[in-house]
């Protein structure tokens, strides 16, 4: 593991933690945790959380792509944001996926396959709608979230990718505080957590890195947002820009001051982080 992961995740854990002190699980929520989907013990398991009110019905559903940099995350830090989500009428899966520097590029894309392929076998035993799915992720995880939308709706990337389309209907996608364009990390030289996550030699991977190349007019319909405090804030109107290019519906904004910092909207006692995960939710409605 690289020095700059090692500080980042000893930094993010302590941020975290202090964050969530004191939250439990809303008491109108159902949260089911550990579930196993795929063979590796340790990472391979998912939170389910859905409204008790809606349990007899099938609710739209959110996945969470969590965030961290490809080293660091987890259902427990994301559990209460995943749950306020689900407060909103939706169901939302909140997984882990294989953490790098362990385990780097593509693993986190084949979780997303494996989750996705569960789903798929499992939804009759949860209340969930897979005719209407929505993906959110921030950081590191809007990143995935973005290569992940491209590889679902154009063939020619999926097929590159080896990572297989599901039988899911993706209706629009979240994308928060993210870094989006992995082409120009191709040709700069491995180091941190960049080396962490894609190796020695990122440009073995040069065609599938070039994840813009391969969006066009079939890409989900996408909410984006940052905020000014963030240090991804310059990432997120050039996406929304090359979205509105390729005729993909999209809007973005920016939100709060130069102290409301990176992924804000997962602090749900944020009033400005509240305001940005409603604004995203009222996006995806208008796809349900």
């Amino acid at each position: 593991m690289s020095y700059e992961a090692f500080l980042f995740r000893k930094m993010a854990l302590k941020s975290d933690k202090a964050r969530d002190a004191g939250l439990t699980i809303p008491d109108e929520i159902t949260y089911i945790r550990d579930i196993s989907y795929g063979p590796d013990a340790k990472f391979h398991t998912l939170d389910i959380c859905f409204p008790k009110d809606g349990a007899s019905t099938k609710l739209p559903l959110i996945i969470s792509f969590h965030g961290g940099g490809y080293v660091y995350g987890s259902t427990k830090i994301y559990q209460f944001y995943c749950a306020d989500l689900a407060r909103r009428g939706f169901a939302v899966v909140n997984f882990n996926y294989r953490l790098a520097p362990k385990y780097k590029y593509p693993a986190p894309l084949q979780d997303m396959e494996l989750v996705m392929n569960w789903l798929v076998k499992e939804q009759e035993n949860y209340p969930i709608d897979l005719t209407h799915v929505f993906l959110v992720g921030d950081s590191a995880g809007a990143q995935l979230v973005s290569q992940y939308a491209a590889i679902c709706t154009n063939a020619e990337y999926e097929k590159l990718t080896g990572i297989t389309k599901p039988d899911v209907t993706i209706r629009a996608i979240g994308l928060n505080c993210g870094m989006y364009d992995l082409k120009k990390r191709v040709g700069e030289k491995a180091k941190g957590i960049t080396k962490d996550y894609l190796g020695r030699h990122p440009e073995r991977f040069a065609k599938e890195l070039d994840v813009l190349h391969y969006i066009t007019s079939d890409y989900p319909p996408a909410y984006l947002f940052s905020a000014n405090g963030d240090f991804l804030k310059e990432e997120c109107e050039p996406m929304a820009k090359l979205l509105q290019e390729k005729n993909v519906p999209c809007a973005y904004k920016i939100y709060g001051d130069e102290h409301t910092g990176h992924v804000f909207h997962v602090n749900v006692r944020d009033e400005i982080g509240v305001a940005a995960n409603d604004d995203e939710l009222n996006f995806f409605r208008q796809y349900l």
